[in-house]
């Protein structure tokens, strides 16, 4: 059987078979949660947007004030590299940074002598069947409980972990979270929401995630006079939506079709959502064809 994660994996300089790869108990990832991740999509071996996703890293690290280990030209030769050694065409690869290992534990931050943990690995991408797009897929609304820097892509994630686990337990694929009233992104996705023909987007503050997939789906909109307001949405509109979708790097463009129990629209995924998921396929498929 296939292992899910492939060697080698990437860790410190190293590339090297994931049974080896090692890090300390003391690594403030594992202590505190303390470091920043990124995820890749790649298909047909090359990957999606890379400059976005590097340039959300370097943002991310910016936002915890950790310096970034690597310059950029390693950072895409790490991915070229595992992209090339993996067995699958079409991958996601992960890319994670932490503050190190100190040889005490302290709140603060260690001396910058301490050097970062590097770690990569690359796993086959899986995207909905058609089956799933054709059906759409149920989704639960949560309080938003996170901490108020959800723009910056870090690895502690246990508010989203629990959101979805709720979400999971009830037989659904997302949980929606709603803060003072808004719905802000899903758990582990973006959301956007039809209504009318109108396409709405929640706006980038630090209380959402800037996906690169969110960013995709307002460039085709725009190019493809598909009528879009970026606002604030309120549950109540959520609710009455014609439409919802969840959007990342893995899911694409999925409509949901049930939320808490209730059809949203007619209970089946609308044409909005099926134009936009054609035109992300298209756009990528054309960004593909380039290289």
């Amino acid at each position: 059987m296939t292992p899910y994660v492939a060697d080698p994996v990437y860790l410190n300089g190293q590339f090297l078979p994931l049974a080896q790869a090692g890090v300390s108990p003391l690594d403030r990832g594992f202590l505190y949660g303390d470091g920043v991740y990124e995820v890749i999509p790649v298909y047909s071996r090359r990957p999606f947007r890379i400059a976005e996703h590097l340039a959300r890293l370097q943002a991310t690290l910016a936002g915890i004030h950790l310096d970034n280990p690597l310059p950029l030209a390693e950072w895409q030769g790490i991915v070229e590299r595992l992209v090339e050694h993996a067995p699958w065409d079409d991958q996601s690869i992960y890319l994670q940074v932490t503050r190190g290992a100190d040889d005490k534990r302290d709140h603060a931050f260690p001396p910058k002598s301490v050097p970062a943990t590097v770690f990569a690995f690359a796993s086959p991408l899986v995207t909905p069947s058609a089956a799933v797009r054709a059906a759409g897929v149920a989704a639960i609304t949560v309080a938003d409980q996170r901490w108020a820097r959800c723009d910056l892509k870090v690895i502690s994630l246990l508010a989203n972990v629990l959101a979805r686990q709720q979400a999971v337990e009830q037989g659904c694929a997302e949980a929606l979270l709603i803060r003072d009233g808004y719905v802000k992104e899903g758990a582990a996705s973006n959301v956007f929401v039809v209504k009318n023909g109108l396409l709405l987007a929640p706006p980038k503050t630090q209380l959402m995630l800037p996906g690169i997939t969110y960013d995709v789906i307002l460039e085709l909109a725009e190019q493809h006079l598909q009528p879009l307001e970026v606002r604030e949405i309120a549950e109540a509109e959520l609710r009455a939506a014609d439409e919802v979708w969840m959007t990342s790097s893995t899911k694409e463009v999925l409509a949901i079709t049930t939320l808490d129990g209730e059809p949203v629209g007619d209970g089946r995924p609308g044409p909005v959502g099926e134009r936009m998921w054609q035109w992300y396929q298209d756009f990528k498929n054309t960004i593909m064809r380039k290289g």
